[in-house]
């Protein structure tokens, strides 16, 4: 029997071995991190004995599959002691998630942060036992027999979704049994460092109908050393919460009275809003867009043509009867753009057509998946659709990549992850024009120099894609800019162009958000700099701050000079003491104060602070303004 490994060395045994007892043969330390194996493309637990020749990759928790399970395999400990704890509680459903794993528990009370701590030291009673993960496969009836008799009511819904006459299977370890695909990791003693994080509560199925349950988030990790640099990420991460930074300095707000989900821009975040979006426009201006504003509504015959009342309804508004006509609020801006072109005749001599605009949508979000300004029901889209021959397709990607890459650049972004996702098994569109379209794409990131990973079969239904993707100071990755080709909706409004034959040919569409949505990039740049914004999105570039009263004039007169110049600029005429603005102007994250006492006054100069650096020293006005310009 050969077993043939990913760097293609062979191993070859004369009977049937474990999984397990091939990763020893490898070496014992790749045996003590192996989580699980990949036997001819599937997942099996390392026990599962291999007769056939096979194709076996191991996986550890330095690979995705590897820690997908470890979490998985941690919530199923996490259930065991609750229920040892807590035997009167129910449990539904605990799956990994993209950082650590939670479970949902029917229970009336929550659970306090000393019930948390509880459980987390059951759990590492657990541990100790080093107790193994056993799978058992079970008749459908053998398993509702089972969990009918422990009175787990959710696992017998589950079990009544599944066919009758498929195995179930399940996995134990100690006392405690959970239906479960697998695999696992091979016992709890694997888990070295586990972490409760908080608890909430969550809908069953995440359906409002439903209970509401009790959901207890956690993380684990092979070595203390791991959770802890995790813990110290959360840290900093909560610091760059874009909710705090929004109400610690003042920028929006989201009002129970206006509802859910909906922003409201305060003037501080307003301005950097506008800035943005200034920014935006010119630069498209600049790289050949045509500005365009579409209506928020639209007839339902628009929806019908698009597509969207067929697949998209669900994350729709309600219709609206207007003298008898159904309309709907608009989730996306694309079948209006795509209007705009049809309303004329177009020749191949005007190819390619640059659409663009910043287009405020609307969509149906259930309130537990809303957060900040990262997931909100109405947000504003910065879409463009460029509209152009076959001919013109290289030319307007790589024009693309350079333009999306050199606005986030302008941004203070500096390190990108891009990804191209391929056809899809179920994708609409012809062969060919998927293969030039993705060839494309491929093309102009390899001239470009750029990295970039490969997600077969990834792309959208209706055509190829990249996406970058912006990685902060802390790790985190941030989803910013798409590149999609569209091939559904071109073909569904009957877009087309005469060609030099004088006969009419479809264009081809490629649909590309640079920011994404204002609120979401105003979020990520939030969390990114921290608050700390670079100067020229400062809403208040400069405090001026007055010691005394007698001051304040000369103040004015500054304020008026530095408006003139462009600088904006706030005076704090509140009789409070100097280091308490200065401690005020800093909490805010205010770029430079110019303190202004007697001496500077008189002498008509400025004593300069910048932010996080500090005094810069007594000046002249000019000295002061070429300072802030340097950095603008």
């Amino acid at each position: 029997m050969k077993i043939t490994l990913p760097d293609g060395t062979i191993k070859e045994y004369s009977g049937a071995v474990s999984a397990l007892k091939i990763a020893e043969d490898i070496s014992p330390r790749l045996a003590d991190a192996a989580l699980t194996a990949e036997i001819n493309g599937v997942l099996k637990d390392l026990n599962t004995v291999i007769d056939a020749d096979s194709h076996v990759l191991f996986h550890t928790f330095k690979t995705e599959a590897g820690k997908d399970l470890y979490w998985h395999s941690t919530a199923h400990l996490m259930a065991q002691a609750v229920k040892q704890l807590f035997p009167d509680v129910l449990v539904t459903i605990g799956p990994s998630i993209e950082q650590g794993f939670y479970y949902d528990f029917d229970r009336d009370a929550p659970f306090t942060d000393e019930e948390l701590s509880m459980i987390e030291n059951r759990m590492k009673e657990l541990i100790a036992q080093d107790l193994p993960y056993s799978r058992r496969e079970l008749s459908k009836q053998e398993a509702i027999d089972l969990f009918g008799g422990m009175g787990e009511k959710y696992k017998l819904e589950i079990l009544s979704e599944i066919p009758d006459g498929e195995t179930i299977s399940s996995y134990t370890q100690g006392d405690f049994i959970d239906l479960c695909r697998g695999p696992h990791i091979p016992s709890t003693g694997k888990i070295k460092a586990v972490k409760l994080l908080k608890s909430s509560g969550a809908y069953w199925r995440g359906d409002e109908k439903n209970k509401m349950l009790k959901r207890i988030y956690g993380i684990s990790f092979p070595s203390n050393k791991e959770l802890n640099e995790y813990l110290q990420f959360l840290e900093e991460a909560a610091k760059r919460d874009h909710r705090k930074l929004g109400k610690d300095l003042d920028l929006f707000s989201i009002s129970d009275e206006v509802g859910a989900g909906l922003v409201l821009w305060h003037p501080n975040g307003a301005m950097i809003r506008h800035l943005i979006e200034a920014f935006w426009k010119d630069e498209h201006l600049k790289n050949g867009y045509k500005l365009i504003y579409t209506p928020h509504v639209g007839r339902s015959n628009l929806w019908e043509t698009s597509g969207h009342l067929g697949f998209y309804k669900e994350n729709m508004y309600s219709k609206m009867d207007v003298e008898g006509q159904d309309y709907y609020i608009k989730p996306m801006n694309c079948p209006f753009h795509l209007s705009i072109y049809n309303a004329n005749h177009h020749s191949y001599r005007e190819l390619p057509i640059r659409l663009a605009e910043l287009g405020t949508v609307y969509r149906f979000e259930r309130s537990g998946v809303l957060h900040g300004l990262m997931r909100v029901r109405g947000f504003t889209q910065d879409d463009a659709h460029i509209i152009c021959t076959p001919e013109q397709v290289d030319g307007e990607v790589e024009k693309l990549i350079v333009f999306s890459l050199n606005m986030l650049r302008h941004f203070g972004f500096q390190e990108f992850l891009i990804y191209l996702s391929t056809k899809p098994d179920a994708a609409v569109g012809r062969d060919e024009d998927w293969e030039m379209a993705t060839e494309s794409l491929r093309a102009s990131l390899t001239k470009l120099n750029l990295p970039f990973s490969v997600d077969e079969g990834g792309g959208a239904f209706y055509g190829p894609k990249i996406d970058i993707k912006i990685k902060d100071a802390i790790g985190r990755a941030w989803q910013c800019t798409t590149i999609q080709f569209d091939f559904n909706l071109s073909e569904r409004f009957n877009m087309q162009y005469i060609g030099a034959d004088n006969a009419p040919h479809r264009p081809y569409m490629i649909h590309r958000a640079i920011l994404g949505s204002v609120e979401r990039f105003f979020a990520t740049l939030l969390e990114y700099h921290g608050g700390n914004l670079p100067l020229w999105l400062c809403p208040t570039q400069m405090m001026i701050l007055p010691i005394t009263d007698a001051q304040i004039d000369y103040a004015k007169s500054l304020q008026d000079k530095l408006q003139l110049l462009g600088i904006r600029c706030e005076i704090d005429v509140r009789s409070e003491k100097i280091g308490y603005k200065i401690r005020e102007a800093e909490l805010k994250k205010i770029p430079y104060m110019c303190i202004i006492g007697k001496k500077e006054a008189e002498e008509g100069n400025l004593t300069l602070r910048r932010h996080t650096k500090g005094d810069l020293g007594m000046m002249s006005f000019d000295q002061a303004v070429k300072t802030i310009r340097q950095e603008l």
